[in-house]
């Protein structure tokens, strides 16, 4: 068999601007993933060029590069996949499906839940009386779609050991009612006093949770992404890897508090391979904006007193930059309110200061969210050259809010187009399981700034901030590439890059946009294997 495949009968948008586009492909195959393009152009050409190629009629199909996720929580989204689906238009709705999963559960056992959005609740917050009711006899802990607040039933408190003379923790924050007492609800760091009471799955499970979930997001288009889960998955990706089963191009950060550990091993952003490899250490400067923990310059609308959570300001953050960038590690930041964004800023246009007057390199430092700039903000991140890690679609779910709480400073929010314009790289992403890793309808967010039925309108909200296509597909592709330092082999079709595609039924660039949101691929290559095909 000639390890030589050539996939004709195609129209190939390569994103590649030497040659935008193609029919026909020959590619190496069977190297565990690593296989690579060898050229492209019409099937006469190839067939002369590769005499003994092996031949696949893909039957006027449509070919793209492989997509990435630049943003996934992915034992999160491997663990939610198991989990209640509280992403429900109604707080009873939410409970209903507790109470179902509280009937086939037995006495005792942790039941799970995500995705609930007290915003878009008629209801508002629930409390811990609700969930004891629904599952009397279980607790209960059910994290909200932002990740950034969690629900807990008195049994889950009770573990967990808080009562109402529990203190808050360091950037957490347990809710209490006017008599003073735990309503159940938690944010930022009080969650982890319940999920540090759940039983721990073991690295065996977390290993098969993902590989069930890699199946998944193959399905979806996806033939990488970038994680920004902790060390239990970083462990379980290299099991997977190991094992030869891991498929998706996986870029793992390095949480801060595992900072000194790194560098005492001698671990360097971008150590790795084509395959798994370490990214930049990640720090939490704020919270977000669905529980308003995000931190603002000035409070939220209604709230004269909340201008949120700061949990890093500048000083603090150069300082751990500067240890990272002294052991060849970047920087990520979780930065979503517009005085978060303003302080890793300013710390990064110090470390930019540091690299070069200690002759280090300058590392693609990166700040998760970009949710909301202060105007005069707008353009530090191109000028830095800092990467701009977005998920647009966020926007369609958040725009209320951000009408309702931030009022006016919501014209500066979820501006992809503002960052591209100011020169900064566009990396995409999801920030799953707090929305569906699904790109197409991240794609769709981003070409029409809508929701699935149409509102806020024909224009989309603050329309100017609108991408075009191949602007969005660039974000999918190029930019983290880019990020991953990849960008050599990786976020085109071209000779010598790694043959990651998906097949389509449907041109993107031939639909309504509206039609972006019922894309669904029917296979899914990585490096030149199919990893996925529809009815497989």
């Amino acid at each position: 068999m000639s390890p030589v495949r050539i996939l004709h009968n195609a129209t190939i948008h390569t994103l590649n601007p030497q040659q935008p586009a193609a029919h026909a492909i020959a590619l190496d195959y069977g190297h565990n993933h690593l296989g690579r393009v060898l050229a492209l152009g019409e099937l006469d050409e190839l067939r002369a060029e590769f005499p003994r190629a092996e031949m696949e009629d893909l039957r006027g199909a449509i070919l793209l590069p492989g997509l990435t996720d630049a943003h996934i929580h992915l034992q999160h989204y491997a663990f939610a996949l198991q989990m209640v689906d509280c992403d429900t238009p109604t707080r009873d709705a939410c409970l209903a499906a507790v109470a179902a999963k509280a009937a086939e559960t037995k006495a005792g056992e942790w039941i799970r839940g995500h995705g609930w959005r007290q915003n878009d609740w008629p209801e508002g917050f629930g409390n811990a009386a609700m969930l004891d009711q629904a599952a009397p006899d279980n607790p209960v802990y059910l994290s909200a779609a932002s990740l950034h607040a969690g629900w807990a039933n008195s049994a889950a408190l009770q573990f967990a050991g808080i009562d109402d003379s529990t203190p808050d923790p360091p950037n957490g924050k347990i809710q209490r009612d006017e008599h003073g007492q735990a309503t159940g609800i938690l944010f930022e760091e009080a969650m982890g006093l319940v999920e540090d009471a759940i039983p721990r799955a073991t690295q065996s499970q977390i290993a098969e949770a993902i590989a069930t979930a890699q199946r998944e997001l193959w399905r979806l288009g996806l033939t990488g992404l970038h994680n920004f889960d902790r060390r239990s998955s970083f462990v379980a990706l290299q099991t997977l890897r190991a094992e030869k089963r891991l498929g998706l191009r996986t870029v793992s950060h390095i949480p801060v508090e595992r900072l000194e550990h790194a560098i005492e091993a001698g671990l360097q952003s971008g150590f790795g391979d084509d395959v798994l490899r370490v990214g930049m250490v990640k720090v939490f400067a704020d919270g977000a904006l669905g529980p308003r923990t995000a931190a603002m310059l000035e409070p939220y609308a209604g709230e004269p007193e909340n201008r949120g959570m700061l949990f890093v300001d500048s000083e603090e953050l150069f300082e751990i930059a500067q240890r990272a960038a002294d052991g060849g590690l970047g920087m990520t930041v979780h930065a979503i309110g517009d005085r978060a964004n303003h302080e890793v800023l300013n710390a990064f246009e110090q470390l930019r200061d540091y690299e070069m007057t200690r002759g280090l390199p300058a590392l693609r430092h990166r700040i998760e969210h970009v949710q909301v700039l202060h105007p005069d903000d707008m353009e530090r991140l191109g000028k830095l050259g800092v990467i701009a890690s977005m998920q647009a679609i966020h926007q369609p779910a958040d725009m209320v809010a951000a009408d309702t709480y931030w009022g006016e400073r919501a014209a500066y929010s979820y501006a992809w187009k503002a960052q591209l314009e100011a020169g900064a790289v566009l990396a995409l992403g999801s920030d799953a399981p707090v929305e569906t890793p699904t790109p197409f309808l991240g794609l769709h967010a981003a070409v029409t700034r809508r929701r699935l039925d149409g509102s806020p309108g024909p224009d989309g909200w603050q329309p100017e901030q609108r991408l075009t296509l191949d602007e969005a597909l660039r974000g999918y592709t190029q930019g983290p590439a880019y990020a991953a330092g990849m960008e050599a082999r990786l976020g085109r079709l071209a000779p010598g890059y790694l043959a990651d595609l998906i097949v389509l039924a449907q041109d993107p660039y031939e639909i309504s946009a509206d039609e972006l949101a019922g894309l669904k691929p029917n296979a899914t290559m990585v490096g030149g294997d199919w990893v996925w095909r529809a009815g497989d």
